[in-house]
């Protein structure tokens, strides 16, 4: 019997090297079926044969996921894995037919993104009020995240080369490895050329920390987090709130969802139109604030 931890393998590498999935998606795919692995595991300890999962095994996994009080969202990620994992043995014939294809995604309200206002994000890109190094840098950060809205990851990976400065447009790369150019406002692109211009190593990432390497995504949230404390914003702000308000102050001025899509790296619209709701919610308060009859 070929043990199960061959067919994970096997199925993270399908993922890591035809899907070109990012490190951090893999690892999350991973998590989920060594949980399932070990729940297995418990549940048979003889040995456990893909062919013999069914739909109740899966069910009776889900089912305690749901007893130890697992989140909906948290639950829906792990059938999800479950459903390609099953899919991908089928097709490759290590399987007969897929336990997971009857499996249902619970129910998820749909939760709005936070995001700033056009004022507070105005507070916290002025709240960097020193010049040292990575003071600027702290600066290019910040405006570099609200001119483009792009993710932690996309950010963190960038080099300088990947910056045009006569074009104003950054070249980032999305998930799947996706190559997209962004375009760059004319506070970001000064505060990049005066961060650059106080550099004087030889990394070739375009945003480093103190010891002159590669910034890691948990260094950005930390600094994320000093400017948010320095300026008192009440809930909690992550770089990601940035792309958040990036895309909502877009729709907010008039861009059309097509265009906020093609910038955000979205694949799919419909992940694109959360972001109509919020703009929505902000025509509502204009309206009841303004009109007579509201």
């Amino acid at each position: 019997m070929i043990p199960f931890n061959y067919y994970i393998d096997k199925y993270l590498d399908y993922l890591r090297l035809e899907k070109n999935y990012s490190p951090h998606t893999i690892t999350n795919y991973a998590v989920d079926l060594r949980d399932f692995y070990d729940y297995l595991v418990e549940d048979n300890k003889k040995g456990i044969d893909i062919n013999n999962i069914d739909y109740f095994i899966l069910r009776k996994f889900l089912s305690l996921l749901v007893a130890k009080s697992l989140n909906k969202r948290s639950i829906s990620r792990k059938i999800s894995t479950l459903k390609s994992f099953f899919k991908f043995l089928l097709r490759e014939g290590n399987i007969k037919s897929n336990p997971a294809a009857s499996l249902i995604y619970p129910k998820i309200d749909k939760k709005l993104p936070a995001f700033l206002t056009e004022e507070q994000v105005v507070k916290i890109l002025d709240a960097v009020d020193k010049r040292d190094l990575y003071s600027l840098r702290d600066k290019a950060i910040l405006e570099f995240l609200y001119s483009t809205g792009a993710r932690v990851s996309e950010v963190t990976s960038l080099k300088i080369d990947d910056i045009d400065f006569i074009g104003g447009v950054a070249k980032v790369k999305g998930k799947g490895r996706k190559e997209r150019l962004l375009p760059l406002g004319e506070p970001a692109l000064r505060a990049l050329k005066g961060y650059l211009d106080k550099r004087n190593d030889i990394c070739p990432y375009l945003f480093i920390n103190r010891r002159r390497t590669r910034l890691s995504e948990r260094g950005l949230r930390n600094i994320i987090n000093k400017y948010i404390t320095k300026v008192s914003i009440k809930f909690n702000v992550s770089p990601h709130t940035f792309r958040h308000s990036f895309a909502t102050h877009l729709l907010n001025r008039g861009a059309d969802l097509r265009s906020v899509q093609e910038l955000l790296g979205h694949t799919s619209i419909s992940t694109t139109q959360v972001y109509t709701h919020l703009t929505i919610d902000s025509l509502k308060k204009i309206y009841n604030k303004a009109h007579p009859r509201a």
